[in-house]
């Protein structure tokens, strides 16, 4: 499918001349390309809001003294008193989360803390298939059976009114930690922790579940006068969350996903250790005091590809409990016991996504309306409902349409939807809500549940409104942050892009242009259909660069018979028997009708 290349808007002239002369503080920072890479440089910054040499410093080094006070959360003090209450009264107190990695982490991370001095404890996932997603009244009804009188619900809650109603009747209270959108109502909790609430009087509302977790704990760990380096090692968990949940990596969340890093990097919990180990990421054979624990940086990438789909697959196939025990595990052993039978269980699910993917795409090929709807719409009675959300993500690599796949069974239809930028599917699913008995989620991603009989209503109502609001012509989006020559990569400018890491959601890798290129003539496919080329700019005189283009073998006629070529990438730095060298890894290839115009 053809890429659009859309390049962001570039940072304010006069602002991005001043940042870029206060960041050039080394007087020797003299030659042309030292000054281009900091012009470079200042550009990418304000184009992420960073805009004077103060706020440049505080976003490349991220202090744990930039956080909030927790007390800041609406709520936080009633939360903190209750859970108070708890323990003096010896009560039982169950941490209750989603089944996703968000919950799981959070559960993991509340547990452990208050398993630390208080032991009248439990913890609590609900059964994807029994139960669903949110606050089920069998989890209440477990918590009245074993006299749990506090439940702290975790990355879910906050539009369950009616199941928190009936455990107050039951004489159970509820602190609710959640991140996702309230509705009209908040439900009647002794305390409400979400900075999306209207009336939120916190300074950042993209934390994950775990986040707000985090900050729960902060406020505990505060009100028991201890000191906070403490919680430094639960940083793992919470950037886990902001990983696998795709939030913003801005903010709070940047400095909580810098200093996670550096824990998972450095001490990382025998989990984390055991999860790589599945991935076949090994333990570095040298170790001194700041050195990598493993044989190479572990980045956000790491978490979102190795370690989230593992611990998702507990919940997607078998247990989230699962994934719990192991996040709390105090041995290397122990936890590799556990993280086996996970490793099996995300194979389980690798065979089932793709199964029901092939499934997916040939009921969408056979649609009367593939060629013409705005959205899409699938659904199986078979199909497990636990990889559905995965199925949706790759139906969009095919089509790049809203999405929708569901899974019907007992009469009652479970989906999972994904959205193209610019469409939000919260907003459409919201204008069918009287066609269903649940859902909840953001702008880009949802869940939802109906009854079988609203379903063709359901389907036609959302596909009306994605046609009436996308217009135009829809295709995936390359977004490149500026355009530059490729003799103003250098050494240091690499270096100094490393430092935008942890790299995410809202503060990805630069992507750069450059155009009016020529390959060297050794252009060649190699391995799994991989462009491999050397490129240089026409009109000027630099080194080659080594250029890999993964899957972009078909691109390889292109190079070969245009004039020149234009590019999308990132700039990688490729090792080869011990020497290291700058590498671009592209993204799209274009031929260049720039000097035909």
């Amino acid at each position: 499918m053809e890429k659009r290349w859309v390049i962001k808007p570039q940072g304010d002239i006069e602002t991005v001349a001043r940042l870029a002369e206060e960041l050039r503080v080394d007087p020797s920072c003299n030659t042309p390309s030292e000054r281009q890479a900091y012009d470079i440089v200042a550009n990418l910054l304000v184009q992420r809001g960073v805009k004077t040499y103060e706020e440049a410093k505080h976003f490349f080094r991220p202090s744990l003294k930039d956080l909030y006070d927790p007390f800041l959360i609406n709520d936080m003090d009633k939360a903190v008193e209750r859970i108070s209450i708890a323990m003096q009264a010896s009560e039982k107190v169950m941490v209750y989360g989603d089944y996703d990695v968000d919950g799981i982490t959070a559960v993991a991370l509340i547990y452990s803390y208050l398993q630390s001095f208080y032991s009248e404890l439990g913890y609590y996932i609900p059964d994807r298939y029994t139960e669903g997603y949110g606050v089920s009244r069998q989890g209440v009804d477990y918590a009245l059976e074993n006299d749990f009188k506090l439940i702290i619900c975790l990355d879910c809650g906050i539009k369950e009114n009616q199941t928190i109603a009936y455990a107050n009747s039951k004489g159970i209270d509820f602190i609710v930690a959640d991140h996702h959108l309230p509705g009209e109502k908040l439900p009647e909790a002794y305390a409400v922790l979400d900075p999306k609430r209207e009336d939120s009087t916190y300074p950042y509302n993209e934390l994950s579940g775990c986040g707000i977790g985090f900050k729960l704990v902060c406020a505990l760990h505060k009100s028991r006068g201890m000191a906070f380096d403490l919680l430094v090692p639960y940083l793992d968990l919470v950037t886990m969350s902001i990983a696998s949940d795709v939030v913003p990596i801005t903010g709070e969340n940047r400095v909580l996903a810098y200093w996670g890093l550096k824990v998972i990097n450095r001490k990382p919990r025998a989990a984390v250790q055991a999860l790589l180990e599945c991935a076949n990421i090994i333990h570095s054979p040298w170790q001194e005091e700041q050195s990598l624990y493993f044989n190479r940086e572990i980045t956000i990438n790491d978490l979102v590809f190795l370690i989230g789909p593992r611990i998702n697959a507990t919940g997607r196939i078998e247990s989230g409990k699962e994934a719990v025990e192991l996040l709390i595990c105090k041995t290397i052993d122990c936890a590799r016991k556990i993280a086996q039978v996970i490793n099996a269980t995300n194979d389980t699910r690798k065979e089932l996504d793709n199964e029901i993917t092939r499934q997916a795409k040939q009921q969408l090929f056979d649609s009367e309306d593939f060629l013409t709807s705005r959205a899409t719409v699938v659904c199986n009675d078979n199909w497990h409902k636990g990889v559905i959300g995965i199925v949706a993500s790759r139906l969009m690599d095919v089509c790049y349409r809203p999405t929708i796949v569901l899974s019907r069974s007992n009469g009652v239809i479970t989906g999972s939807a994904r959205s193209i930028k610019g469409f939000d599917i919260y907003n459409a699913i919201e204008q069918c809500s009287d066609l269903l008995e649940h859902f909840g989620g953001h702008k880009a991603a949802a869940g939802l549940v109906l009854k079988a009989e609203n379903l063709q209503a359901f389907t036609q109502r959302f596909k009306t409104i994605a046609q009436k609001e996308i217009t135009g012509s829809i295709s995936p989006e390359v977004e490149i942050d500026m355009k530059i020559t490729l003799n103003n990569i250098t050494e240091k400018l690499f270096r100094i892009l490393g430092q935008f890491a942890p790299f995410g959601q809202d503060n990805n890798i630069p992507i750069f242009c450059s155009e009016g290129l020529v390959d060297t003539g050794k252009a060649m496919v190699v391995g799994h259909n991989h462009l491999k080329l050397n490129a240089i700019h026409l009109e000027v005189r630099h080194v080659p660069f080594a250029c890999i283009g993964f899957s972009l073998g078909e691109k390889y006629d292109i190079i070969k018979s245009c004039n020149s070529f234009k590019i999308v990438y990132k700039i990688d730095e490729n090792s080869w028997q011990g020497k290291k060298q700058l590498q671009l890894n592209l993204k799209d290839i274009k031929e260049d009708n720039t000097n035909n115009e």
